[in-house]
């Protein structure tokens, strides 16, 4: 890990909705101690960001601020080598993110992103894991509300259940909250490109299996009523599952036979059958131009829920785990899933990555495989809950 770098983190996209928010909570939890910047493509912006946090915290006045822009790699390349830690809010990743990837990788410098689209971690994992892992860069992809929740519940659930055995797990998503332009971007963005990500995932696979001796599968389970949550569930199309899966790939404690399901939970089932058919409609809806356009019209990169709307927001994720005899439920829960919390879990990821004792080793990694328990306790002393609800036997 560098250590002879002018800071210790660098937030990337400082004047997007969320990087805004990141700077806020930088500002806060860093403390004077803390050496970081706020990078952008315009300075003039990037000046406004840092005056409202000096509102906040005096101690911002002279944040340093760094101009760099996704189409300069030589700024891309200037702005990795002078932190310890990224952290980049730019997307959709797919369009904007891999300069900043392969920079990172080629400087040993720590990476986090808070991306939710499969293709771009997964084209990230063949083109850099080498490089990263000959420089020690770790290159942590999905270090917000996809998936931190669902990677270190999923973690925490299989550390309750029995070592060495074959471990069955599945995760329950409950969550209340808006979403902003730049979510709904790269979300349309992700499923125009469902052909290239399967010809990508295929890669992928291929790379992998020669490391693979343990086998790690899915739980595919269609629409049904869970009893014992009481709600209706359908499988939940997200990345959270894929990084789930990568995690147990990578980590033994996971047992030799791990198998993972990932479910949305939903009360009614007329609630149920609406939103699936309203997922289908946006799947189809983006792989045409008239409509893909019409979609990303919907709601613009930058505007996002006011501060009012995000403390309404919740989420809880229900983890119910078996093996060896024993079968466990866990819940990991917070506020606002897509902003507040987000926000939180991106920054606390990079201030574990700069200060805290965590597994050798870089590479594109899960945020379970680079940081784990490390993380689990700080987002724990941050107030996002996880806890053990019931054991059998």
């Amino acid at each position: 890990m560098p250590t002879e770098r002018p800071y210790d983190i660098v937030l990337f996209g400082a004047t997007g909705f969320t990087g805004q928010l990141v700077a806020e909570y930088l500002a806060r939890a860093g403390g004077r101690a803390l050496r970081w910047a706020l990078a952008g493509r315009n300075p003039d912006k990037l000046r406004v960001v840092r005056a409202r946090l000096t509102d906040a915290a005096a101690h911002c006045r002279e944040l340093p601020l760094i101009e760099a822009d996704v189409d300069d790699p030589a700024s891309l390349q200037r702005l990795a080598r002078s932190a310890r830690v990224v952290i980049t809010t730019v997307g959709p990743y797919i369009r904007y993110g891999e300069g900043l990837v392969a920079a990172c990788a080629a400087a040993g410098t720590d990476y986090v992103d808070l991306t939710g689209e499969p293709e771009f971690v997964d084209r990230m994992w063949l083109r850099y894991d080498a490089a990263a892992r000959a420089s020690g860069a770790r290159i942590v992809h999905c270090c917000g509300f996809d998936s931190i929740p669902h990677d270190l519940g999923c973690w925490f659930t299989v550390q309750q259940l029995p070592e060495n055995v074959p471990l069955r797990v599945q995760g329950f998503v409950r969550a209340g909250g808006q979403f902003s332009g730049g979510t709904l971007h790269s979300a349309i963005t992700a499923f125009s490109r469902l052909g290239t990500y399967a010809r990508v995932a295929r890669a992928r696979r291929r790379a992998e299996r020669p490391e693979q001796a343990r086998r790690v599968g899915a739980i595919h389970r269609g629409l049904r009523y869970v009893r014992e949550l009481g709600t209706w569930t359908l499988p939940m199309p997200s990345i959270d599952p894929q990084i789930v899966r990568h995690s147990a790939a990578t980590i033994d404690r996971y047992g030799p036979d791990f198998r993972y399901g990932h479910f949305l939970q939903v009360k009614k089932l007329p609630s149920a059958l609406a939103l699936a058919g309203g997922a289908g409609a946006a799947l189809v809806g983006s792989q045409f131009g008239p409509t893909r356009r019409r979609l990303l019209a919907l709601r613009e990169p930058g505007q996002g829920p006011d501060a009012r709307q995000r403390a309404k927001g919740w989420f809880r994720v229900t983890f119910i785990g078996e093996g060896g005899g024993r079968r466990v439920r866990c819940e990991v829960s917070g506020g606002d899933p897509g902003y507040g919390e987000t926000a939180k879990m991106l920054a606390e990821s990079a201030l574990c990555l700069a200060h805290d004792a965590l597994p050798a080793g870089g590479g594109v990694l899960t945020p379970a495989r680079a940081m784990g328990d490390a993380l689990i306790a700080r987002l724990q002393a941050a107030g996002i809950v996880f806890r053990v609800v019931e054991v059998q036997p």
